[in-house]
């Protein structure tokens, strides 16, 4: 049995990412415990960086405080890799982000950068996408129609809530969550729920999917490409 921790393994990919930022230009920075292995990695390059694009601002904060800059994503025409977790990742790249609550700004960020690199440990890679709760950015207003097509569609959805409050997202949304779902054709379902009024952005991402995926194992970093 391996003695490495869920925490060893997070640290072990974020370590690795690294070797997929690009000298110079800006690295797109995602949000969540794996990434803040990967954050506290790339202080250790940030004079070879010019800086890095957030999309939380919860990264943004982790990031300043190493003394690396954050761009505004208006200030940067493309990037060339965008390095974030996943809550879950199939055998196509497809995922489920947003566990976070910051799956808008992720996609924001993945749809300018040439490169998707998620890093996870093992127990993220999934068959078919759907164990995890689907995280839905709504306008607030539209919350409980959402939750109703849900319903309609077999799923279970309900507010995310904080502290007995729905959550708000650094967006003023609310996150609601949908289990009950085996998502067997990511693209199909990301274009339905998009389409929904009131909704912001659904956390399946089949059209910004993964390229690269460190897998942290017990036997070390495991690359698979898509």
């Amino acid at each position: 049995m391996s003695t490495l921790s869920q925490d060893d393994l997070k640290t072990l990919v974020g370590q690795a990412a690294l070797k997929y930022v690009v000298s110079g230009e800006i690295v797109g920075v995602g949000t969540g415990s794996t990434v803040n292995k990967f954050i506290d990695a790339l202080a250790t390059i940030k004079e070879q960086i010019k800086g890095a694009v957030s999309s939380s601002n919860a990264s943004t904060e982790r990031l300043k405080a190493l003394g690396i800059q954050v761009f505004d994503s208006n200030e940067v025409d493309e990037l060339s890799v965008y390095i974030d977790g996943a809550d879950e990742v199939d055998h196509q790249g497809f995922m489920i982000k947003g566990g976070g609550a910051a799956l808008t700004r992720e996609k924001i960020i993945a749809s300018q950068s040439r490169q998707f690199v998620c890093i996870a440990d093992e127990s993220k890679l999934v068959t078919n996408l759907g164990r995890f709760p689907v995280p839905v950015e709504v306008i607030p207003m539209s919350a409980q129609r959402i939750i109703r097509q849900f319903r309609a569609m077999g799923g279970v959805a309900q507010i995310r809530l904080r502290d007995g409050q729905p959550l708000v997202t650094d967006n003023g949304q609310h996150i609601v969550d949908v289990t009950g779902l085996q998502i067997t054709d990511p693209l199909a379902f990301e274009t339905q729920v998009s389409q929904w009024p009131g909704v912001v952005t659904v956390g399946v991402f089949a059209f910004q999917k993964a390229h690269v995926c460190l897998l942290g194992t017990a036997q070390g970093v495991k690359t698979l490409t898509f």
